[in-house]
């Protein structure tokens, strides 16, 4: 039997439809097993074979594709990747799509050479559909550049050097988090619980850029707490949680007593930017045993080495269990380096956090 990835590709473009078709087919491990111009199409195609992963567009005739989405998580949760544009109205629907269930967003470009386009951003959802293959959608809390394979893959050190000392202890308290895949759903889940008392709150959250203006906003409508993106110097405070903006790193800084960010361009860490390795470092060096560092759900190792820097420095740590994950892939990592205190459920996460402020 294959042990290939099967996908679905469901999107109103013929276009599109070849392009990416044949982006996927490319790779080894992966088949495309179908395409449709919209979801009522699709719906036959998967009587037939049901995809492991589906590629869904969100603009389409007859039914959108969040409404698709939503029927799928509800009658038999698939990992479903979004392809859309990341114009700021793109953005926002995206949000929506993260919401519904779809475990990842690729942006697709809607101007010039869109073949060409496509195949550059090839793998980018090359990455996506094996991500989502490993993903566990039944956690999914649903409501109503170069290659990466090419990219060296950079550690923290070239954004900011490792220190053996961080600064004084104080009494004000903040949160470092940093989650990937399933993160926008955790983070919903914890924040939204959290009074306006809680501890400031620094986080990464591996999204493209735009969308995190979107997605902190949405969640700002949520929380009782203020969430936003971050923008340089925003200072970290109770009550506040700032999200990394998409295509930069943040780092925590200190000056005296207080607490602000700074957003910097840089190569991408870890095959990220924002890279949760890049906050977990600056967390480790300017807050030491003042801070509590989490990881969440996530593919890959990003943050875990961050984590151990942090826990070497004083601060308390915890990871989000495997059975809440949609991927136990950064939780797992860090646990493997000894850099963990506590393993808790995502429903506990909120109840350390306050237990630490």
């Amino acid at each position: 039997m294959s042990t290939n990835i099967k996908v679905l590709v469901v999107d109103d473009s013929a276009v599109v439809r070849q392009v990416l078709s044949e982006v996927l087919n490319g790779h080894a491990g992966i088949e495309v097993i179908a395409v449709a111009a919209d979801p009522i199409f699709a719906q036959e195609k998967m009587k037939k074979q049901w995809p492991d992963v589906i590629v869904l567009d969100v603009e389409m005739p007859r039914m959108d594709g969040i409404t698709f989405l939503r029927k799928i998580m509800a009658e038999r949760p698939t990992p479903v990747v979004i392809c859309s544009s990341i114009s700021q109205k793109g953005s926002e629907t995206a949000m929506q799509a993260l919401a519904a269930g779809a475990v990842g967003v690729v942006p697709k470009p809607g101007i010039g050479n869109r073949r060409m386009a496509l195949e550059d951003a090839g793998s980018d959802l090359i990455r996506a559909v094996k991500t989502a293959a490993h993903a566990n959608v039944r956690n999914l809390k649903v409501s109503s550049g170069a290659p990466a394979a090419m990219m060296p893959k950079l550690s923290a050190d070239a954004i900011l050097p490792a220190t053996n000392q961080a600064m004084a202890q104080t009494t004000e308290r903040i949160v470092a988090i940093g989650t990937s895949t399933g993160g926008t759903q955790a983070l919903e889940a914890v924040l939204t619980v959290l009074p306006r008392v809680s501890p400031g709150i620094v986080i990464v959250q591996h999204m493209p850029e735009k969308f995190t203006a979107s997605f902190a906003a949405r969640l700002d409508t949520l929380c009782q707490i203020e969430v936003r993106e971050a923008q340089n110097g925003d200072r970290v405070m109770p009550g506040r949680a700032l999200i990394a903006p998409g295509g930069r790193h943040m780092l925590l800084k200190r000056n005296g007593s207080q607490y602000h960010v700074e957003v910097v361009d840089g190569p991408v860490v870890n095959r990220h930017r924002p890279s949760v390795d890049v906050l977990f470092r600056s967390v480790a060096k300017f807050a030491g045993r003042n801070a509590l560092g989490v990881i969440m759900t996530g593919m890959g190792d990003d943050g875990a080495r961050g984590l151990k820097e942090m826990h070497d420095a004083g601060a308390p740590t915890v990871a989000q269990d495997e059975a809440t994950c949609v991927v136990y892939g950064m939780p797992k990592e860090a646990v493997k380096l000894g850099g963990v205190d506590r393993i808790v459920s995502l429903q506990a996460i909120p109840a350390e956090i306050m237990k630490y402020a």
